[in-house]
C-alpha cells in the first residue's frame, strides 16, 4: 500500500514538473509567432524570409529531438531533459541581443535544438510513469501545456510588446533555468528505462540497428515518420501564420490580435484535454484520425466564410480542433516501440517528420506574397487530412505497453510474440 502512494505521489510530481517545462517549451516557440510582424519590420525583411526564420526553427527542432531521443535511451530521460531545458532557455534569452536576421537565424536554430529534445524526452518521460488505463487522459492534459505556455506567451506580448518592443520578450526565457535545475535533483528515472538498462547486453545494441532490423518496427517507424511529417506541416503552418493572420488578412491591430488568439489558445487546452479523455474511452486511433479530418475541414472553412461577426467563433473553433492529435500523439507513438528503442524511434520519427515539415512556413509565407495568408493556412486542410487517412490504414494503438518492460523486451527477442501483442 506504501509502495503503491509513493508510485502515485511520484507520477503527480513528474505531470507537475513536465507540465512546467512543456510549458515554457510552448512560450518559447509562440512567441517567434508572435513577433514576427516586429521582426519583418525591424530587419525588413518578406513573408518569405520570415517564414525561412520559422523553418530553421523547425530543422533545429528536427535535429533535437532525434539527438535527445537517442541520448535519453542512453543517458536518462530526466538527465537529458534537463540538459536541453538548459540549452533553449539560454539561447532564447540570446535571440534579445542580436543585431541581424542572419544572427537572429543562427541563434534560433541553435536553440531549437533544446526545444526538440526537451519535448520529445518530456513526453516520452511521462508515459513511462502513467498506467496504461489513464494514459491518453494524463498524455493529453500534459499537451495542453504547450498550448498554456502560448496562451501565456500571448499574454505577456500583449502587456510588453506594445510598449518595450520583441527583445524583452525573448531575455525572460532565461527564467526556466531554475526548473531545469529542480528537475534534475527531484525527479527519478522511470523504473522502465531502469529495467532496460539492466537487460543482458544483447538489448543494448545500437538502437538504430534494432528499429530498422526488425520489419514490424521498421513499417510502423516509417509510418509514423509520414504521419509526423503532414501533423507538423500542418500545425507549425498554421501556429507561425495564424498571428499575423489576424493582424494582415483581417485587419485587426495587435491588442485584438492578441484578446483573439487568447480565445484560440484557451479553447486548445480543452481541446487537448478532451481529446486525450476521449482517446482512453473510444481508442487512440479513432478520435486520432477524427481530430484530423475535422482540422482538415475547418481550415478552408475559415478562409472562405469568415466575417467580422463570426471570426471569433472560426478561430475558437480551430483553436479547439488543430492541436487535438497532439493530445494522443504522444501515447500513440510512445505505445508503438518496446522500451529500449523507445526515446531512439519516437525522437527520431516525429523529429525526422520535422525535417518535413519545415518548409511550410516558407511555403505560406510564399503563398502569402502571390494569393493571401488566408488561402496559404486554407491548402493546410490537405496535411491535416493525410495526418488522419494514413495511421487509419497502417498503425495500430496499444503496441507495447511501457509498463511491462520484460515482455517488452522478450517481444523483440521474438517476432512472432511481437505480432502476438497488437491489438
Amino acid at each position: 500500500m506504501m509502495e503503491k502512494s509513493q508510485s502515485n505521489r511520484n507520477w503527480v510530481i513528474v505531470f507537475v514538473a513536465c507540465f512546467l517545462g512543456l510549458m515554457v517549451d510552448g512560450m518559447d516557440l509562440q512567441m517567434l509567432s508572435l513577433t514576427i510582424p516586429a521582426l519583418m519590420e525591424e530587419f525588413q525583411i518578406t513573408k518569405t524570409q520570415a517564414g525561412i526564420i520559422s523553418t530553421w526553427s523547425l530543422v533545429g527542432m528536427a535535429v533535437g529531438g532525434i539527438i535527445g531521443g537517442w541520448l535519453s535511451d542512453r543517458f536518462g530521460r530526466v538527465r537529458m531533459a534537463t540538459y536541453m531545458m538548459i540549452v533553449f532557455s539560454v539561447g532564447t534569452a540570446l535571440l534579445g541581443l542580436v543585431q541581424t536576421y542572419e544572427q537572429f537565424i543562427v541563434v534560433r536554430f541553435l536553440s531549437a535544438i533544446g526545444i526538440g529534445a526537451e519535448y520529445s524526452i518530456v513526453t516520452m518521460l511521462m508515459a513511462e510513469y502513467v498506467p496504461t488505463k489513464k494514459r491518453t487522459t494524463i498524455l493529453g492534459s500534459l499537451q495542453a501545456a504547450y498550448s498554456v505556455g502560448y496562451l501565456v506567451a500571448a499574454l505577456l506580448a500583449g502587456a510588453i510588446l506594445p510598449i518595450y518592443g520583441w527583445r524583452p520578450l525573448y531575455l525572460i526565457s532565461i527564467l526556466p533555468v531554475a526548473l531545469a535545475i529542480y528537475i534534475r535533483f527531484k525527479i527519478p528515472e522511470p523504473q522502465g528505462w531502469l529495467e532496460a538498462k539492466q537487460q543482458p547486453k544483447q538489448f543494448k545494441k545500437n538502437e538504430w540497428l534494432t528499429i530498422f532490423k526488425e520489419p514490424k518496427t521498421r513499417a510502423i517507424f516509417l509510418f509514423w515518420i509520414i504521419t509526423s511529417t503532414f501533423l507538423q506541416f500542418g500545425y507549425y503552418g498554421v501556429g507561425t501564420w495564424l498571428p499575423t493572420y489576424i493582424i494582415e488578412d483581417l485587419g485587426f491591430n495587435f491588442k485584438t490580435m492578441t484578446s483573439y488568439l487568447v480565445g484560440s489558445y484557451t479553447a486548445m487546452i480543452l481541446g487537448k484535454i478532451l481529446a486525450g479523455w476521449l482517446a482512453d474511452r473510444y481508442g487512440r486511433r479513432n478520435v486520432y484520425i477524427l481530430s484530423g479530418l475535422l482540422t482538415a475541414i475547418s481550415l478552408p472553412v475559415i478562409y472562405l466564410y469568415n466575417t467580422p461577426g463570426n471570426i471569433i467563433i472560426l478561430l475558437t473553433i480551430l483553436g479547439f480542433l488543430y492541436g487535438a492529435q497532439y493530445g494522443i500523439n504522444s501515447t500513440y507513438m510512445s505505445e508503438s516501440f518496446p522500451t529500449h528503442i523507445r526515446g531512439t524511434a519516437v525522437g527520431g520519427a516525429y523529429n525526422i517528420g520535422r525535417f518535413g515539415a519545415a518548409i511550410a512556413p516558407i511555403i505560406i509565407g510564399i503563398i502569402a506574397e502571390a494569393q493571401s495568408i488566408g488561402f496559404g493556412l486554407a491548402t493546410l486542410g490537405i496535411a491535416y487530412a493525410l495526418s488522419g487517412i494514413i495511421p487509419a490504414l497502417f498503425i495500430r494503438e496499444k503496441m507495447y505497453d511501457p509498463f511491462k518492460n520484460k515482455e517488452n523486451s522478450l517481444d523483440n527477442k521474438n517476432e512472432n510474440v511481437s505480432e502476438d501483442r497488437v491489438m
